[in-house]
């Protein structure tokens, strides 16, 4: 009799347009690991409960993407090996261990080599974020960690954009970050670099929150989105001659990074990054 799978997941709302599981589970087919990756979508209403049963769901370990990286801090032990969650205050992995659920955060890495493999060494650089949610916060900490020259940050939600630049002040003294209260004081024409790090962008009616005439041709575009492959910002920008890159690679290298937090194993990156390459293409051609 074969012995039940381990069970990961990701958890979000909403979920189904990831390929995280796609990803996970070809690595664990490859290593001949009995585990599976799941979907779990739920309502903000549902998380606490889901948190905090996730062993009595043998659940061995978790994703969190938005909204609730922020809000699952609360759920989680958090100790010397949580370096970036104590920094951020920003969850996006959760390990069982000994019943105890550990909190992680493998964003700011994916994210800091995906960007320097993307646009080269950030510092020095001024860029503007868009969003202040679990992912601007490791964003936010990255550039500041690369010694960017500023950071300019919007959300519509003022006080989520305050508490980044709380955060970041008091992680780095001195450091010139600030935030707007409109998209245009970003002054994206001064900017080097432009990250979205909003969920906006993901659904075809979604609108563009920046307008072209903002954006030139020495800027690099981020978008954090990496499902549709090109948003509307991306097309913009590239019409605008700036350079751009969507976030299937941080998608891969946090997820590297979570995938051995799981198993303990030494992530298959090439196998994972082949998986992710024609869960796009798949995507695409099903459009």
């Amino acid at each position: 009799m074969s012995k039940t799978p381990a069970i990961f997941g990701l958890l979000g709302f909403p979920v189904s347009h990831s390929f995280s599981p796609a990803m996970h589970n070809a690595a664990f087919k490859h290593l001949n690991i009995n585990a599976e990756y799941k979907l779990f979508e739920k309502r903000p209403e549902e998380v606490e409960k889901f948190i905090t049963s996730l062993e009595k769901q043998s659940i061995s370990g978790l994703n969190v993407t938005v909204p609730y990286k922020e809000k699952v801090l609360d759920y989680v032990k958090i100790d010397n090996d949580s370096f970036y969650v104590r920094q951020i205050k920003a969850v996006n992995t959760i390990v069982m261990e000994n019943g105890v659920r550990k909190g992680f955060n493998t964003d700011a890495p994916g994210f800091e080599r995906d960007l320097k493999e993307k646009s080269g060494d950030p510092k020095n650089k001024k860029a503007a974020i868009l969003g202040a949610g679990g992912a601007s916060r490791a964003v936010s900490f990255v550039l500041a960690k690369t010694k960017v020259k500023e950071i300019a940050i919007y959300d519509i939600d003022k006080n989520k954009s305050k508490n980044i630049v709380d955060l970041i002040k008091s992680l780095f003294p001195g450091f010139a970050i600030y935030s707007v209260n409109q998209i245009e004081e970003l002054k994206i024409k001064e900017k080097d670099l432009l990250i979205n790090a909003t969920p906006i962008g993901m659904k075809p009616d979604d609108p563009c929150l920046v307008m072209e005439e903002m954006l030139h041709k020495k800027l690099f575009v981020y978008d954090v989105i990496y499902n549709p492959v090109k948003t509307k910002l991306l097309a913009l920008a590239e019409r605008a001659g700036a350079k751009t890159a969507n976030g299937l690679g941080m998608l891969l290298y946090q997820g590297v990074i979570s995938f051995e937090y799981f198993t303990g194993e030494k992530a298959p990156i090439d196998i994972m990054q082949k998986t992710l390459e024609e869960s796009l293409k798949n995507a695409g051609s099903r459009k």
